[in-house]
């Protein structure tokens, strides 16, 4: 009897045990239904690949890229700044920290005179405005991955002095378009000007001005297509008793009308006098993307120019005036933010603002 009951005891024990065994791998394999996966994140999407700098947003590749792209590529295409002053040096930085900061995708080159490389027995020139100037370009170059191309004298005219005619832009036939701004002046936004590369041409110059009453004046903003052929043309057609620009940019075809979209592109300070109440200063400098700071009574943006002065050369009107200062004072803010300068004392004659550039 004590028999029967261990084995019937055994045999239940090992009952107990398969069914606790087979229990518990029921209940691990309903946790693991139960349990969610772990899902794989998404592939990355596809950056949209630039020629040059950062990528921009999606809004700027919808606006300009899909519908716009300039011939060849934004790498074919290139903003370009002829410095032969060096007051004019940080005129260009200031130009292509705004191209970089709000990520154009257009190819940047400054061309300089190449004396401002050349040493004096083995050392460098003790001029401090090469110092300047040398040390700005460089910035240029690490900090808006800018082309530096010094160019030798293109023209040599009667007396033996050096000239960089704007014809020399031609020579760069790497790229299908160029964009030249005349200094001085101030970018607020580049997306207008970007838009410009995507212009049709039928010359190799093409000039827009800021307004109608401006037609007999030199253009604020220049586009050139550049070629090997219409650059020894153009080169072979100046004077060589003297170059002067004004006179060869006043020749250069004009643009008649830039498309509505386009029509806030350019402005020009010396225009705002004609501006009248319904003019709005805020709206100007939201709408506008490069103004051409020129004034006939004023030295220019990198002077501290006296007051009598300013008030003779800024607009009557209370808008207007406004927009004015607002340029003058982004423009003397840049210069110090940019290029750690602070604006060039008022010379005390026309005589010597020239000798100072």
């Amino acid at each position: 009897m004590a028999i029967s009951s261990s084995v019937v005891f055994i045999f239940t024990s090992l009952l107990f045990l398969s069914g606790y065994v087979l229990q518990q791998q029921t209940v691990r394999n309903l946790q693991a239904v139960i349990k969610p996966q772990p899902v794989a994140p998404p592939p990355p999407s596809p950056v949209l690949a630039k020629h040059f700098g950062t990528p921009p947003g999606h809004s700027f590749y919808d606006k300009y890229l899909a519908s716009n792209r300039p011939k060849g590529g934004w790498a074919k295409v290139a903003y370009v700044q002829l410095v032969r002053e060096h007051l004019h040096v940080c005129n260009a930085l200031m130009l292509f920290a705004v191209l970089e900061e709000q990520e154009s995708m257009a190819q940047r080159v400054i061309m300089y005179p190449k004396a401002w490389d050349q040493k004096v027995d083995g050392q460098s020139r003790l001029d401090p405005h090469v110092d300047t100037s040398q040390r700005l370009l460089r910035g240029a170059a690490k900090r808006y991955r800018v082309m530096l191309q010094p160019v030798e004298s293109m023209l040599k005219v009667v007396g033996g002095e050096s000239v960089f005619p704007l014809a020399g832009l031609l020579s760069l036939s790497a790229y299908n378009r160029l964009i030249y701004l005349p200094p001085s002046g101030l970018v607020l936004d580049t997306s207008g000007l970007d838009h410009l590369f995507t212009l049709p041409m039928e010359t190799n110059m093409l000039g827009i001005s800021a307004g109608s009453e401006d037609e007999s004046i030199t253009p604020s903003v220049v586009l050139l297509s550049p070629s090997k052929d219409a650059f020894q043309m153009t080169l072979e057609s100046l004077p060589s008793n003297g170059y002067d620009e004004d006179g060869f940019l006043s020749k250069i075809p004009r643009l008649a009308d830039l498309p509505e979209d386009q029509v806030h592109i350019v402005a020009k300070t010396s225009s705002l006098r004609h501006e009248d109440d319904a003019f709005d200063a805020a709206e100007f400098l939201d709408n506008t993307s490069y103004v051409h700071i020129s004034d006939a009574d004023m030295l220019g943006p990198e002077y501290d120019s006296p007051r009598e002065m300013m008030t003779l050369a800024r607009p009557r009107k209370l808008q207007p005036r406004k927009a004015w200062h607002d340029v003058y004072e982004k423009y003397r803010q840049g210069r110090m933010d940019v290029c750690g300068l602070d604006l060039e004392p008022a010379p005390r004659s026309s005589k010597d603002t020239a000798g100072a550039e």
